[in-house]
């Protein structure tokens, strides 16, 4: 059996779970996710948390109930305290500032570079720090929306420059070794 799958949901305070016809609605202060249950899985909602069962033990059956229970806390999660991922700028040149509902980045390139607030995320700029937050409360689209924003200058392995993760490490390289001798 799935030790992830096994495991119950706790549902917070003002949140409300409704399992029917395959999907789990989540509601709460934050908003509302909608989940989809695959094939062979089934949740219920029993004295404050969510069990998550499977049919039986194929293996298709077996490789999702964790998933299944994952996406769901993620959900519960989400609309009662929220998603957030920082990123940060580094180097020289590079800055950011917010226009209306839209990020505007100077990265080093001959243009700069607008990127548009998406549906049901926000993201809020620090220019003095140069860093980014984008929170939301469905967690894979704030973990997209952020790797966007980094795909748009990844860190370069020489001298460490682009928009990274806060607290991220890059691998640096030596460089040209010849040209210091």
């Amino acid at each position: 059996m799935s030790r992830i799958g096994r495991a119950p949901i706790a549902i917070p305070s003002g949140v409300e779970v409704h399992v029917g016809n395959g999907v789990v609605r989540v509601k709460g202060p934050r908003g509302q996710l909608l989940v989809d249950l695959l094939p062979g899985i089934s949740a219920a909602v029993e004295e404050g948390v969510v069990n998550v069962r499977r049919e039986n033990d194929e293996r298709s059956n077996r490789a999702n109930h964790g998933l299944c229970r994952a996406l769901l806390a993620n959900a519960v999660a989400g609309v009662s305290t929220g998603w957030t991922k920082e990123l940060e700028l580094i180097g020289i040149g590079y800055r950011l500032e917010k226009q209306g509902s839209t990020v505007v980045f100077s990265l080093g390139y001959s243009h700069p570079i607008q990127f548009p607030e998406p549906e049901g995320i926000s993201i809020d700029v620090d220019p003095k720090a140069a860093r980014v937050t984008v929170t939301g409360i469905d967690r894979q689209r704030v973990g997209q929306v952020a790797a966007e924003i980094r795909a748009l200058r990844p860190p370069e392995p020489y001298k460490g420059k682009g928009i990274r993760y806060v607290g991220e490490r890059v691998k640096r390289k030596a460089g040209k070794q010849g040209a210091k001798a």
